[in-house]
């Protein structure tokens, strides 16, 4: 069976590091690709890099994800192939923590990926093709001391993209989650020389992705976890 093939990338809450890496991997590929982000002025140099358009969105907020998506219609064609790569944490002592700040984590890691993936859903199901990818962290099946809004975020991120997998892969739409166990490596994270490959490659992950982006539809995956060969789990 052929692999499935994408034509038109959406990646939302683009950056350095991973999705920089998708991007590069995508723009090989020869799939127009389209950024988007709250603040756009740091995506200059991988537009420029990779052909990409960038595009200034709040992902918690309805009115911005619809016009998010239809800019990217007008200007690069409908996405047939989107990531949810943003999400927020607050991080404190329990009885510390402000609730406005809890309830703003929670919405850019999990009400955000909702609203993005709804209008990408919507704009698949007509077709029977599409993808929409996840990325989720250790704290998507595990809670950490002093860090349980981002576990709330991540854990209902989770929970969503194995609801949508349940739903929509009988319909033609891959939908998967990524189980980031471990720190990526980036220009402020270096490993330490007695430990090499100890942080995640962010382009070693974004291969990872296109892997399950060409499973044929008779052995899909929903999710993958990915984690350097020293991390405990």
């Amino acid at each position: 069976m052929e692999s499935p093939t994408y034509k038109t990338a959406l990646i939302v809450g683009a950056g350095e590091g991973l999705s920089a890496s998708l991007a590069r991997l995508l723009a090989r590929e020869k799939i127009r690709i389209a950024l988007a982000a709250r603040k756009v002025e740091k995506l200059g140099a991988l537009c420029h890099e990779t052909g990409a358009r960038a595009f200034a969105c709040d992902a918690t907020n309805l009115e911005e994800v619809e016009r998010l998506f239809g800019l990217v219609e007008r200007e690069l064609g409908t996405p047939d192939l989107v990531v949810y790569n943003a999400s927020g944490r607050t991080r404190g002592p329990f009885i510390d923590l402000v609730p406005a700040d809890v309830a703003q984590a929670i919405a850019v890691s999990a009400f955000g990926g909702f609203l993005v993936a709804q209008q990408a859903a919507q704009r698949m199901l007509p077709n029977r093709h599409g993808a929409i990818l996840f990325t989720g962290a250790s704290a998507s099946v595990k809670g950490y001391a002093q860090s349980a809004p981002f576990a709330m975020g991540k854990f209902a991120l989770r929970g969503l993209a194995q609801s949508m997998a349940r739903e929509l892969s009988p319909q033609g739409i891959h939908v998967a989650h990524f189980v980031i166990d471990g720190g990526i490596r980036s220009a402020a994270r270096q490993e330490p020389e007695d430990k090499p490959d100890s942080f995640l490659d962010p382009d070693a992950v974004a291969l990872s992705y296109w892997s399950v982006l060409q499973q044929p539809r008779s052995a899909w995956s929903w999710e993958i976890e990915l984690r350097p060969w020293v991390e405990k789990f």
